[in-house]
């Protein structure tokens, strides 16, 4: 009993310990939108909200182990507002964020699997006037 108890302790630490951001999603969102003129929680229709909406892309922003939901939601979106579906990966940890940034690319422009899509990225240190 003692034994599993210090398992679940060692895997709440580790799980907490990945989980935790350096800044929560909505500012790295907050930034990227407002520099290119975008509105943001775009409301849909159904209820569902757009990270960030401009003139020409439908926006999703998801850390980087997301990248499967994020390409999900912003084709989504994208076919919802008839803009272009674009991703935006929070790259928190560096190198380690990499293969995740390289799934999504494979993922929607390999072969031209999805002809209309973007992918931008974003990191902490591109983060401004946020303390």
């Amino acid at each position: 009993m003692l034994r599993v108890y210090f398992l679940f302790i060692i895997f709440l630490i580790s799980n907490s310990a990945y989980c935790a951001h350096q800044y929560p999603e909505k500012i790295y969102q907050e930034q990227w939108c407002k520099a290119r003129g975008g509105q943001i929680e775009y409301k849909l229709n159904d209820k569902t909200r757009v990270d960030c909406l401009t003139e020409k892309y439908a926006v999703e922003f998801d850390f980087a182990p997301k990248w499967h939901e994020c390409i999900g939601q912003a084709l989504y979106y994208g076919q919802k507002t008839k803009r272009t579906p674009a991703c935006v990966l929070i790259m928190e940890r560096g190198e380690k964020d990499i293969k995740y940034l390289r799934r999504l690319r494979y993922a929607v422009y390999n072969k031209k699997k999805i002809p209309e899509f973007r992918s931008f990225t974003i990191k902490p240190e591109n983060i401004s006037g946020f303390e």
